[in-house]
C-alpha cells in the first residue's frame, strides 16, 4: 500500500520523481526510494541504475538526492507502507535483480511470493529484502535473460519480461520496471492496484494516482486489470496480456492542484473537515427533479429492479463501515428493508445469504480497498446487485459495481477520513430516500421535504465551524493527558460514537472505545473512575432521556462527561463538565452535523499531543492488501 512514480523523458527525473512522491506521500511513508539510469562512468558507456532508498518521509531521500549532480532523464519512485517486512532501508522500493541492471517498484501483495521465493533462491537467486515485491524483480530478470534449467525462454524485452512474470503471480500488482540495458524504456502492468499512465509534453509518465501526473497532463489512462503499458521519451504504447495492441479509454482530469494543497489551513485535515460544507451541497446537486422525485440514474438498476430488492448488505471497513451504520438505520426506517452491514474483511468468508434480490452496497473511499473489492466480486458471482459509493472516479469498485453515487469530496489528502466520510453518509442517506421512494413508503412530499432537510445540514456545519472551536478546545484539554476515552451514544447516536472513537484513536494514538449507551452497566461502566474522559452524543432523538439516564450513572462514579447536544439544551449542563452544541436538526440526519465536533475534538487532541494529524503513525489512506 504505497505510491508509484515513474518518468521518462528530457527533463531531470529525479526532480519528477520527488514531486510525485511527496504528493503521494499520503498512502504510505514508511520509506522511498528511487531508481535513476545513470551512465556507467564519466566518459558514457553502458547505462547503470542507482538505487537511493531511505527510511521515513519524501523529505529524507530529498535531501540525499539533492547533493547528487544527476542528470538522469528517466527513473522510478515509491514512497512505502509495510506489509512484508519492517520499515529498513532494505526493504525500501525499487528492489532489483541479482545483478542490479533491473528494478521495480509495487504495489499490492504477491500471495505466493514464499512459494516463488523458495524455487527462485534454488535456483541460486540472492534475495537482499524480507519483502514479497523482490520476487518481482528476480522473476523478470530469469524471464529477460532466460533460464533453460528451468524452461524459461530468454526474452530479451523488458516488457515481454514483465508480462512473463506476471504469469507466475498469484495476487494483486500495480508494477513499474526498468532495465539497464534498455535506458529510457519503463514497463508497467497492473492487476488489482490502480495504475495511470499519462503522456506529456516533456515526455511519458505513470503513477498510481493521478495527483501525482497532474502538473504534467490532464488526459491519462486508467489501465485495467490485465492491461500493459511500454513509456518511452517519445509516448506510450499499450498491450493486453498476450502482447497485442489495445487502444485504451482516455480520462480527462477536470479538478485542480490547488484541491490538493493545504490553502493555508495548519494541516490537511483541518482543511478537509472545513471543507464539508461544499460537500454535501456538491453531492446534492441535480438529485432531486423537478416533480420531487431522486434522480440517481447512475444506480444502473431500474426502479422495477429496485422495488424487487428485500435485502441490503453494506459492506465496508474502517470508517467506511461506520457510514454504513448510519445508513442501516435510515433504510431500514424509510424503506423497512432489512439491512445488514458487514466489514468487508469478513463478509466473503462466512457464504452470507444472497439472492438475486440481493442489493450489496459497497462503500470505500479510495475505490481500492481489496478487502471491499474481494467482497463486490463474491456478491456478484452469488447473484447480487452491486453499488458503490466512493470519492475516486474510475477507481476500481466504480467499475466493478453495476452502479455507484461519487462523494463529491474531491482528494482527500488526510489519512483519517472526515470530509469522504460525510459525503458517504450523504450518498447513502440519498440511497436511503431512493429505496423508500421505490418502495412505496415515502411519499413525493415527504422525500421532497427530507431532501430539502438533508440540504440544510450543509449551514447547520458551517455554523459548528463558526461557534463551537473553543467549546471543542476547552473539551479537548479534558481529554489529551487521560490514558483512555469512552464515547457513548443511543439510536442514531451510538453509530456516531463509533466513528468519534475510531477518529481519536486514529490521529491521537489515545485509546478510546465507543459503546450503546445501554450496554454501559453490562460491563464497561468498570472502567469509569474519576476524571475518566465519557464523551456523550446527547442530541435531540427519541432515547434523550435514556441517554442522560445513562450519564448520570457516569457522574456519580466521577467522569468527566463531555456532552454533545442540541443547540438551546440548558439542562444537560447540570450533569456535563462540557457541552458542544449542534444545531437542532432531525435525528435522522444528525449524524451529518454531530459527526463534525468529534471530528475537530480528535485533532485537537491530536495536536496537543504533538501528533502528525495528516499522517498517523502505522496508518496509510489507501488499503490495497487484505
Amino acid at each position: 500500500m504505497c505510491g508509484i512514480v515513474g518518468y521518462t523523458g528530457s527533463d531531470t527525473a529525479k526532480d519528477v520523481l520527488i514531486s510525485g512522491l511527496k504528493r503521494l506521500e499520503y498512502r504510505g511513508y514508511d520509506s522511498a526510494g528511487v531508481a535513476l539510469e545513470r551512465a556507467a562512468g564519466p566518459g558514457g558507456g553502458a547505462t547503470c541504475l542507482d538505487i537511493v532508498r531511505r527510511v521515513g518521509k519524501v523529505a529524507g531521500l530529498e535531501s540525499e538526492l539533492a547533493h547528487r549532480d544527476d542528470a538522469s532523464t528517466c527513473g522510478i519512485g515509491h514512497t512505502r507502507w509495510a506489509t512484508h517486512g519492517r520499515p529498513t532501508t532494505a526493504n525500501a522500493h525499487p528492489h532489483t535483480s541479482c545483478d542490479g541492471r533491473i528494478a521495480v517498484v509495487h504495489n499490492g501483495i504477491i500471495e505466493n511470493f514464499a512459494e516463488l521465493r523458495a524455487e527462485l533462491e534454488s535456483r541460486g537467486h540472492r534475495f537482499a529484502s524480507e519483502t514479497d515485491t523482490e520476487v518481482f524483480a528476480h522473476l523478470i530478470e530469469e524471464a529477460y535473460d532466460g533460464r533453460p534449467d528451468a524452461g524459461v525462454p530468454a526474452t530479451g524485452d523488458l516488457m515481454a519480461a514483465v508480462r512473463a512474470a506476471c504469469t507466475r503471480v498469484v495476487g494483486a500488482y500495480g508494477l513499474a520496471a526498468v532495465c539497464a540495458d534498455e535506458p529510457g524504456v519503463i514497463a508497467v502492468a497492473r492487476k488489482d492496484s490502480p495504475i495511470v499512465v499519462g503522456r506529456g509534453e516533456r515526455g511519458s509518465y505513470v503513477a498510481s494516482d493521478v495527483i501525482a501526473l497532474i502538473d504534467a497532463t490532464r488526459d491519462v489512462v486508467v489501465l485495467e486489470d490485465g492491461q500493459f503499458a511500454r513509456l518511452t521519451p517519445e509516448g506510450i504504447e499499450f498491450s493486453d496480456e498476450q502482447g497485442r495492441p489495445i487502444e485504451p479509454d482516455v480520462t480527462h482530469i477536470d479538478w485542480d492542484i490547488d484541491l490538493a494543497e493545504k490553502g493555508g489551513y495548519p494541516d490537511f485535515m483541518l482543511k478537509e473537515i472545513c471543507e464539508q460544507p461544499r460537500v454535501v451541497r456538491d453531492t446534492l446537486v441535480g438529485r432531486l427533479s423537478p416533480t420531487g422525485e431522486l434522480d440517481i440514474d447512475e444506480l444502473g438498476l431500474s426502479f422495477e429492479e429496485l422495488d424487487l430488492i428485500d435485502r441490503v448488505y453494506v459492506i465496508a471497513c474502517g470508517t467506511s463501515y461506520h457510514a454504513g451504520l448510519i445508513a442501516k438505520n435510515l433504510i431500514e426506517a424509510w424503506a423497512r428493508i432489512p439491512c445488514e452491514v458487514e466489514a468487508a474483511s469478513e463478509f466473503r468468508y462466512r457464504n452470507p445469504i444472497i439472492t438475486p434480490s440481493t442489493l450489496v452496497v459497497a462503500v470505500s473511499q479510495s475505490g481500492e480497498t481489496a478487502d471491499t473489492l474481494a467482497a463486490i466480486r463474491d456478491a456478484r458471482i452469488k447473484g447480487a446487485k452491486v453499488f458503490g459509493i466512493t470519492n475516486v472516479v474510475g477507481s476500481p469498485v466504480a467499475r466493478e459495481s453495476d452502479g455507484v453515487i461519487y462523494t463529491k469530496a474531491n482528494k482527500e489528502i488526510a489519512v483519517a477520513s472526515t470530509k469522504s466520510f460525510i459525503g458517504q453518509i450523504v450518498s447513502l442517506t440519498l440511497l436511503a430516500l431512493l429505496l423508500g421512494q421505490v418502495k412505496g413508503k415515502l411519499t413525493v412530499g415527504q422525500v421532497r421535504m427530507l431532501f430539502r432537510e438533508l440540504g440544510d445540514t450543509a449551514a447547520q456545519i458551517q455554523w459548528i465551524l463558526d461557534t463551537q472551536r473553543e467549546a471543542v478546545h476547552e473539551a479537548a484539554l479534558a481529554c489529551k493527558d487521560a490514558p483512555s476515552a469512552l464515547f457513548v451514544g443511543r439510536g442514531m447516536g451510538a453509530a456516531i460514537s463509533y466513528e468519534g472513537a475510531l477518529k481519536l484513536k486514529e490521529v491521537s494514538y489515545l485509546h478510546a472505545e465507543a459503546y450503546a449507551a445501554g450496554e454501559m452497566k453490562h460491563g464497561p461502566i468498570a472502567l469509569i473512575d474519576p476524571g475518566f474522559p465519557v464523551i456523550a452524543v446527547a442530541t435531540d432523538s427519541p432515547v434523550y432521556d435514556k441517554v442522560v439516564s445513562n450519564l448520570k450513572e457516569c457522574e456519580a462514579r466521577g467522569a468527566n462527561i463531555i456532552a454533545l447536544a442540541t443547540e438551546g439544551d440548558e439542562d444537560i449542563r447540570r450533569i456535563a463538565d462540557h457541552v458542544i452544541y449542534i444545531p437542532p436538526v432531525r435525528d435522522a440526519f444528525c449524524a451529518i452535523t454531530a459527526s463534525v465536533p468529534l471530528q475537530l475534538l480528535a485533532r485537537e487532541v491530536a495536536v496537543m499531543r504533538g501528533c502528525d494529524v495528516d499522517q498517523p503513525r502505522n496508518l496509510a489512506k489507501s488499503v490495497t492488501v487484505e
